[in-house]
């Protein structure tokens, strides 16, 4: 659904609302990540204080960004709680389709990252609270790579990134150079392709907002990365994100991973080592930057519950509750969203990615610049971006499964990028 479309169904319906959960219980709508998972234990410990019974929709984060999108635009009202990021918070917000938060003092808001703080808000107001932050940056097994004679160094250039996985690919023995995303969707394949793309000098969109995906940065970027993959990844990578890769990585046949920060919370096996994103000259870009975050959709009638809730679930004593958990631990807390979690000497000692975690947080570069007139690193903050992502999302498979030629992917994307910004007006 555009946000043209919604934000239309929404005005005519908004007020029809929707089958919400009483007072005595919150549906909650999740993405299937690990810390939210995870999540779902530790509440057991809310509902016996509160009596309040959390009802959770665990979704794959494709369906969940279309069922929530839609649901909170027409006012379907079949959530309290939604989790969305950084792309649709200020935006929903803007548009009166989500709440604002409002915390008690002992909160402490002003210890959310300011990355997150800012990204989550719309004109100072939070309108999504982060469970969770993260960038991306390459999570490597330094193992292997020894034994291939190869090194990775913070911000590499891509050329040597390309040598390491060629180095360390081994399928005959089950491991392969590199594991990237390439499932389509504007938050799976493009969320790591647009650092790519970002990493070659290119963007999405010129001073003009007009689509440059042919441009010459577009087409080196895509060619470097289907080239990548295509001959040192695994088979198949066209359906592969996040869970798929996690689980590949923890099977031992990963030799490098470049994703979300958060990724390193949930790694199994040993050897594993950090790095800062590389680049092809532009380090700017490079590294994205991402929250996952709890919000409240308009005239819900548990908006009070709601809120209480979601300031439980994203405070210092959550942090605190998982890593006394007899189940999770320290090494396993939700992070990337307070300054606080990295002081705690016992997370610490358990996260060994937490110094590389917070340089990639802390360096990410979502404002705009001379090469890119918008706001958001691996995606545009604009309503239509979602659309236009998706489409070229589907494009960058194509190219990547080999049923098209990079260039006929980057045509096709141009073209229907251009109809979706034309048809939003924002040129003629």
């Amino acid at each position: 659904m555009s946000f043209k479309n919604a934000l239309c169904a929404a005005s005519a319906i908004a007020l029809l609302g929707g089958a919400a959960a009483t007072a005595d219980s919150l549906t909650i709508a999740i993405v299937n990540n690990g810390h939210m998972i995870n999540m779902q234990k530790v509440a057991e410990a809310y509902t016996a204080e509160t009596g309040v019974e959390l009802n959770w929709v665990s979704l794959e984060e494709g369906v969940l960004r279309e069922q929530v999108t839609s649901d909170t635009a027409t006012g379907g009202g079949q959530y309290d709680i939604i989790n969305i990021g950084m792309q649709e918070a200020p935006i929903w917000g803007a548009a009166g389709w989500i709440e604002p938060l409002s915390f008690s003092a002992e909160y402490d808001v002003d210890d959310i990252l300011p990355a997150m703080r800012n990204g989550l808000s719309h004109e100072g107001t939070l309108y999504a609270a982060p469970f969770y932050g993260e960038s991306s940056m390459v999570m490597y097994r330094k193992d292997l790579a020894d034994a291939a004679g190869v090194t990775i160094a913070d911000n590499d250039s891509w050329d040597n990134i390309k040598a390491a996985a060629a180095a360390i690919h081994d399928p005959d023995n089950g491991v392969y150079g590199a594991c990237l995303r390439g499932k389509p969707g504007w938050g799976d394949n493009m969320a790591f392709i647009t650092t790519v793309v970002n990493s070659f000098g290119g963007a999405w969109f010129d001073a003009d907002m007009k689509p440059v995906l042919d441009s010459a940065e577009w087409n080196a970027a895509i060619n470097f990365y289907v080239d990548l993959l295509g001959n040192y990844g695994p088979p198949g990578s066209e359906g592969n994100s996040f869970n798929e890769i996690l689980a590949l990585y923890n099977e031992g046949k990963c030799g490098m991973w470049i994703d979300a920060t958060i990724a390193a919370s949930f790694l199994e096996v040993d050897g594993v080592a950090y790095a800062q994103s590389p680049n092809a000259g532009n380090p700017v870009g490079a590294n994205w930057l991402w929250a996952w975050a709890m919000a409240i959709p308009a005239g819900s009638p548990n908006a009070e519950a709601a809120g209480d809730f979601i300031e439980w679930a994203t405070s210092k004593d959550y942090v605190k509750a998982v890593g006394n958990h007899p189940d999770f631990g320290w090494g396993s807390v939700p992070t990337g969203q307070r300054a606080s979690t990295y002081a705690i000497p016992e997370f610490q000692a358990a996260a060994g990615f937490a110094a590389a975690e917070l340089a990639a947080i802390e360096s990410a570069a979502p404002g705009a610049t001379d090469l890119k007139p918008y706001v958001g690193v691996q995606f545009a903050a604009i309503p239509e971006f979602p659309e236009v992502g998706s489409a070229v999302a589907q494009e960058m498979a194509a190219a990547l499964s080999g049923a098209k030629s990079v260039e006929d992917a980057l045509a096709a994307s141009q073209a229907a990028a251009d109809a979706i910004m034309r048809e939003a007006g924002y040129y003629e």
